[in-house]
């Protein structure tokens, strides 16, 4: 029987499927399914479940997209009832892409006349060499006089060899604007020097061995290494349970849909005899990548890779000894194509331990060394968005501390340079070819339940205190809490001269210190929006505008710019939500972190991305009352460590 956070399984999205089809005709031609995924259950219905209770009914959100009429339906269905609980038509919005979408566009574009002719202009006659890359449009740069369509924008680029990097080679000034319903081709654009004949430059844009040329490979190779083996004979010191994980006096349940990828519940840690609760729900909500080139090429390109596309659609598997190491559990993931047709991605989530130095240690003069060797718990999950990887790691330690960790690979996008062109806003990476400078916003939703579900959030700040007469060597430093009542207060910045944090604080419940339990979030890896208050990106994304929201918690309120993100004007998400300013004080919250990567591309990164990394830390502040790691055994083959 499955939990009520489990995920669908295969039957579920056929039933979903079915259900519809049966009550609303979606499986009939010109409809497609944009999503699928669990209607989470409410916290009071699974507070009830695990008092003993009845399992809460399993039901099912879907996106329809009716392409006859280029409608968007949203659907609430009941799997046990076998019912649709709701149907409703939502005006004005478009769903996210699909990948059917994405996979027809290639195709219908590399058979049009005009694009063929086009690239023949160009010397390009070899159609297999040519790939598509459709994009989304922001309604703000969307051709005006299509805005009531459903539409994509497209790059056009060359591979040298079939296998070869199909982004080594960006056909300058030739994009295509297509109706993602009808798949009409509605422009042609092609413009810019290489249309007008000038010659492009000769670029290595290859990483694959067999494409390297000999003249570069021939330098360029370093002695192998020799095996490293980690092993564990008796096994991992984690139990999997369907999704439910325990390791180390944590416990939590995995569960994915294809927005969010893989997403965390119900992380609790084993504190003596008491299981106390620490997070109720945490995942990656939205990321936006805004493109700081103005040219003719990037204008349009800023990605909304979580709403208008879909981290769980873009898992890819993992494989043992590449993507993973040690000894691992995989968990797959079931989607959905556009039909609603359900189909598996095998070791999805890769869940494994790992050494990771010290834990903690003191060298004593008389008593010797007392070490303890620190594991950690890696959950991962990879996704490929296009040209760019992003690979997620959620680390639990066994002193109660949670890092988030995302590291992006991948191929830049780049662009070819006539002779003498300057590139004011990229690096150049090859010969007259430039990397545009970009930016990749990641948004983090956390939902904490520090010791129940009333919450306070405080801002935390230190200060050097000025040289007194109390203070005369002005060492003295002092920190500064300030709670967080409303949601105007609850937008904040990050302050490097203060090292500002966040705590999130159980002011009901007193430790044994006599003060109050709390996580703190160490904002690492945040970064300014540099956006004109007018600029599109940021009317459409208000939540890159700072780097922390709080929010009460509200169950409709999943995505911080908003649900239909594709095509958008306008924020719908959080810049509308905390307008009401709400109170946040001892009560349910929800953060909402902004983190991410300011890439000012180099030649490095330049055919294959070395992985560039962010991450941030949620660390028990008080929630214990002394080192939780003390009872951490020792490593008893390692006596040499203790003397």
């Amino acid at each position: 029987m499955a939990h009520p956070l489990d995920p669908l399984d295969a039957d579920e999205f056929t039933a979903v499927a079915a259900i519809l089809g049966a009550r609303h005709g979606v499986l009939a031609p010109g409809w497609r399914f944009a999503s699928i995924e669990l209607a989470e259950p409410t916290k009071d219905e699974l507070r009830a479940f695990a008092g003993g209770g009845a399992a809460p009914p399993r039901r099912a959100l879907a996106v329809c997209l009716d392409r006859a009429h280029n409608a968007t339906y949203k659907a609430l269905v009941s799997l046990q009832a076998q019912t649709v609980e709701s149907f409703d038509h939502v005006p004005g919005v478009q769903a996210n892409f699909t990948v059917d979408e994405f996979v027809e566009c290639d195709q219908v574009l590399r058979a049009h006349p005009e694009v063929i002719a086009a690239l023949a202009r160009r010397g390009i006659t070899d159609l297999d060499s040519v790939f598509m890359d459709t994009w989304t449009y922001g309604d703000a740069v969307a051709p005006p006089e299509f805005r009531d369509r459903r539409l994509g924008w497209s790059d056009t680029w060359r591979r040298d060899a079939p296998g070869a990097n199909p982004y080594a080679h960006l056909v300058s000034g030739l994009h295509c604007v297509v109706d993602l319903n009808t798949m009409e081709v509605l422009r042609v654009e092609d413009s810019g020097p290489f249309a007008e004949g000038a010659e492009p430059p000769v670029v290595m844009g290859e990483y694959v061995p067999r494409h390297i040329p000999d003249r570069i490979s021939a330098v360029s190779q370093r002695d192998p290494l020799t095996p490293l083996h980690i092993i564990q004979p008796e096994g991992p010191s984690f139990t999997l349970e369907g999704h439910l994980l325990t390791w180390q006096n944590w416990s939590l349940r995995v569960g994915f849909n294809y927005r969010e990828g893989m997403t965390l519940h119900a992380l609790t840690y084993r504190d003596g005899d008491r299981i106390r609760s620490v997070a109720h729900r945490m995942s990656f909500a939205e990321m936006v990548v805004p493109y700081r080139d103005a040219s003719v090429d990037h204008y349009r390109r800023t990605a909304f890779d979580i709403g208008e596309w879909g981290l769980g659609f873009m898992t890819t598997s993992l494989t043992l000894g590449c993507d993973c190491l040690g000894e691992i559990r995989y968990l797959g993931a079931v989607l959905h194509n556009s039909k609603g047709e359900p189909y598996t991605i095998a070791n999805a989530i890769c869940i494994h331990e790992e050494d990771n130095a010290v834990l903690w240690k003191h060298v004593d003069h008389d008593a010797g060394a007392e070490v303890r060797r620190m594991r950690r718990l890696t959950l991962s999950f990879h996704v490929t968005v296009a040209n760019y990887e992003y690979l997620v790691y959620w680390r639990l330690y066994q002193d109660g501390n949670i890092e988030c960790e995302v590291r992006a690979t991948g191929i830049m996008v780049t662009t070819p340079l006539p002779p003498g062109a300057p590139n004011p806003n990229g690096t150049l990476v090859d010969e007259r070819t430039y990397a545009p400078f970009h930016q990749h916003f990641l948004v983090a939703r956390l939902d904490l339940d520090i010791d129940g579900p009333d919450n306070t959030v405080y801002m935390s700040e230190s200060f050097a205190e000025p040289i007194s007469e109390e203070n005369p060597h002005g060492l003295s430093v002092v920190t500064r809490n300030v709670p967080l009542r409303t949601e105007s207060e609850g937008k904040q910045d990050l302050n490097f001269a203060t090292q500002r944090t966040w705590k999130v604080i159980n002011t009901n419940v007193v430790n044994g210190l006599g003060t109050h339990p709390s996580y703190k979030l160490v904002p690492t890896g945040a970064l300014p929006a540099m956006f004109d208050p007018a600029a599109p990106v940021l009317q459409r994304a208000n939540v890159i505008g700072h780097t922390l929201w709080v929010t009460p918690n509200r169950a409709d309120e999943r995505w911080p710019a908003g649900e239909f993100v594709n095509q958008s004007v306008s924020d719908t998400g959080l810049g509308e939500w905390t307008k009401a300013d709400r109170p946040i004080l001892d009560t349910d919250v929800v953060l909402w972190y902004v983190f991410g990567l300011h890439h000012i591309t180099r030649p490095e990164d330049w055919p294959v991305m070395p992985v560039d990394v962010v991450s941030f830390w949620l660390k028990p502040f008080g929630f214990f009352d002394r080192n939780p790691a003390l009872d951490v055994p020792r490593e008893e083959k390692l006596d040499t460590c203790h003397m």
